[in-house]
């Protein structure tokens, strides 16, 4: 497949999860990645770089903490410099923890979601931005929690609400250069996110140890299709898709993928 042939994609967060799929489908449609994560995550990112090469392409990997902006620009400037050029940014990387109510969340908690789920893509944005000329597409995985209230989740909520004002605002600004931003919002994903106790608990705090199909039937109820979550390659679909030229008039956007959570009366 050829959709994205011979560009470069850099993608934060890429060890595992959402991550993980957008490389291995950017580069299943003809992309070289340049795989971005956290220092303690080098087997996995390890393991992404050789599915990346699997599907024929290469691959480069970097480790950083999106909150550190000159460990983000050395990573993605150092696999800029590897591959010739960037293409597409998908900020990926994110945080969703210490769920709680509103009023008892602490103040280390917030800041930390802003932090990674807002600041954190800023950074991301910035470091790939200078990069990118006419045709160049950056992707910010937002969440269905940016675009409606999520209970117990304000931090994240915030934050995810906040980077859809951000590719507003970037979509404006880069759009003269040809340059088109745009958000993706998941719903519930099958990924360690949502797949763990403390997402169960949230889920079911009737019960004193939830299990996975416990979980599973909560969320299915909240969705139109008759399915509890997506998988990450449904996800990775619309990264896809706004990655490449088919999208090539598309900016500003929100591009919702939740099987109808958001819809749902």
């Amino acid at each position: 497949m050829t959709r994205l042939r011979d560009r470069v994609a850099v993608v934060t967060g890429a060890a595992g999860g959402m991550g993980r799929a957008h490389c291995r489908r950017l580069a299943e449609e003809g992309a070289d990645i340049i795989a971005v994560d956290l220092a303690e995550t080098a087997d996995a990112l390890a393991a992404v770089a050789y599915e990346v090469e699997g599907c024929g392409r290469r691959c480069v990997t970097g480790f950083a903490d999106i909150r550190d902006p000159l460990a983000l620009e050395e990573a993605v400037n150092t696999g800029v410099v590897q591959l010739g050029r960037l293409d597409i940014v998908v900020a990926n990387a994110g945080v969703y923890a210490d769920l709680g109510p509103a009023w008892e969340l602490s103040d280390e908690s917030w800041q930390r979601a802003l932090d990674i789920n807002l600041t954190g893509v800023w950074h991301t944005v910035r470091a790939g931005a200078g990069h990118l000329g006419a045709g160049g597409s950056i992707v910010i995985v937002g969440s269905t929690n940016g675009v409606k209230g999520g209970a117990r989740a304000t931090h994240y909520s915030a934050s995810k609400h906040a980077v859809v004002g951000l590719a507003r605002t970037m979509a404006n600004e880069l759009g003269p250069q040809g340059i088109r931003v745009n958000t993706v919002h998941p719903g519930s994903v099958a990924t360690p996110m949502i797949l763990n106790d403390s997402v169960y608990a949230k889920l079911r705090p009737d019960l004193p140890n939830p299990t996975r199909e416990d979980a599973a039937r909560v969320l299915a109820e909240r969705t139109i299709l008759p399915v509890p979550w997506v998988e990450p390659v449904d996800i990775s679909n619309a990264v896809l898709f706004l990655a490449s030229d088919e999208s090539r008039y598309v900016t500003g956007i929100e591009l919702v993928v939740d099987a109808g959570l958001t819809q749902k009366v």
